[in-house]
């Protein structure tokens, strides 16, 4: 494999990483998944579930993950009108990624605190 090939190559999976942290980055779209995973839910619900998280924040990281096609939200016809959010399929294919992450955090905290 020639080095233009392999510093494509490299480039890529540079830019396919930072993708993919940009959309899983800050304190609170892994539990908004994690809290999403079970199925829909309504911003209440997702509040009460997820307590340390302002509503502000809150609805700015909804917002964030529909942007990027992590979940849907949906309008029902409701009187008063009520709000649905629930993962996408790419937002489901994030849960491998997300046991890895925790498997690795368990392995990462049991060596630090050997030390």
């Amino acid at each position: 494999m020639s080095g233009k090939i392999k510093e494509k190559t490299c480039q890529f999976k540079l830019m396919a990483a930072r993708d993919a942290l940009e959309v899983i980055q800050g304190r609170w779209r892994f539990p908004i998944i994690i809290a999403l995973s079970d199925g829909k839910k309504r911003f209440g619900e997702l509040k009460r579930e997820i307590t340390e998280i302002s509503p502000k924040m809150l609805s700015q990281e909804l917002k964030s993950l529909e942007t990027n096609k992590m979940i849907t939200r949906s309008l029902l016809n409701t009187m008063p009108i009520t709000v649905e959010y629930e993962l996408t399929p790419l937002g489901t294919s994030s849960f491998k990624l997300l046991d890895e992450l925790l498997e690795w955090g368990l392995h990462f905290r049991e060596e630090i605190m050997r030390q």
